[in-house]
């Protein structure tokens, strides 16, 4: 099994929980254009998402990811050096609600 790419816990902290918006962004420092996707795919290696469908734009990448069933977006953006997640539909809360949970306890691990 590769090993997990920590590049996550390394250097994102949580920008945003928006439960109402549907929506959880980590910002990362040192995100832009060309490691965008290695970010994404840290990401969602992180979470064990699996990856459905990549679409990459000027100024955003967006990628379709399953994640406990429940299909979002996630999107990164250089401009603003963010990494989001959105759900897609009214399902999503319960998984977004974990997700910030366990990302604020593994991002405080990391760093002690």
């Amino acid at each position: 099994m590769p090993a997990t790419d920590n590049r996550i816990l390394t250097h994102a902290n949580i920008a945003l929980f928006d439960i109402e918006e549907g929506r959880f962004v980590l910002a990362i420092d040192d995100l832009d254009f060309d490691n965008a996707d290695g970010y994404a795919a840290a990401f969602c290696q992180l979470i064990d998402a699996a990856i459905i469908e990549k679409q990459m734009d000027a100024d955003l990448m967006s990628w379709l990811v399953d994640f406990e069933g429940v299909q979002f977006l996630l999107k990164a953006e250089h401009y603003s050096a963010s990494l989001w997640l959105e759900r897609l539909g009214a399902d999503g809360d319960d998984e977004l609600t974990f997700l910030n949970n366990w990302l604020v306890n593994q991002l405080q691990t990391s760093t002690s």
